[in-house]
């Protein structure tokens, strides 16, 4: 009597799509604008954490709290600078969300295939919320500028960082105003950064 061989079933796709708390299901390889919402966004980056959680208090540092900072410097930096950019600086970090904040070093070493997704998930959030899929030179410059100096405040007050450790890593920046940083809860941050979302013009839910 002839074997009968075994028949294995083909292995399913494997899902790239993550189910948010409003109900989106956002498939993360090619987001669709209509599935991204602020709220997602807010509890997501309110409970991720910057320094891979290494920083000092009873919370940690979260990447929603951080981009409220970025913000807030940037506007220090361009007072007048259009609102649409200060909201662009507001989600600069969005992604995170849903990729969690990666430490610098461990971005390089994924290299093309981390920031090939960040930015499909950067594009789509710009779209989403009424921003330029891909901002102005000018502008990345500007916000990676208040961005440099987000990292050395928390670099040197939070993370533990002399400033001569940190002037290593990071370029002292000039112009910094002196803003004492300490770490808000989750429930906190989101809310912070909601807010600011909401002053800046940006849309909440899709109907």
């Amino acid at each position: 009597m002839p074997k009968i061989k075994s028949i294995t079933p083909p292995s399913p796709e494997p899902r790239a799509w993550q189910r948010m708390l409003s109900g989106r299901h956002l498939d993360i390889l090619n987001p669709s604008p209509m599935d991204i919402e602020v709220e997602d966004i807010a509890h997501g980056l309110a409970r991720v954490s910057r320094w891979n959680g290494q920083t000092k208090g009873k919370h940690l540092f979260s990447v929603a709290q951080h981009s409220v900072l970025v913000e807030r410097l940037l506007r220090h930096n361009a007072p007048k600078i259009e609102q649409k950019w200060q909201l662009a600086a507001l989600l600069h970090d969005a992604p995170e969300y849903v990729i969690g904040d990666m430490i610098t070093p461990f971005k390089y070493a994924l290299g093309g295939i981390y920031h090939d997704i960040e930015d499909r998930l950067e594009k789509a959030v710009h779209i989403r919320f009424g921003l330029p899929p891909v901002l102005p030179e000018h502008i990345v410059r500007s916000i990676k500028r208040a961005d440099r100096m987000a990292a050395w405040l928390e670099a040197t007050q939070l993370a533990g960082f002399s400033p001569e450790d940190a002037a290593k890593i990071l370029s002292k920046p000039r112009g910094i105003f002196d803003i004492k940083l300490r770490a808000q809860s989750a429930n906190d941050a989101s809310a912070a950064f909601l807010h600011r979302f909401s002053i800046l013009g940006g849309r909440t839910k899709s109907k």
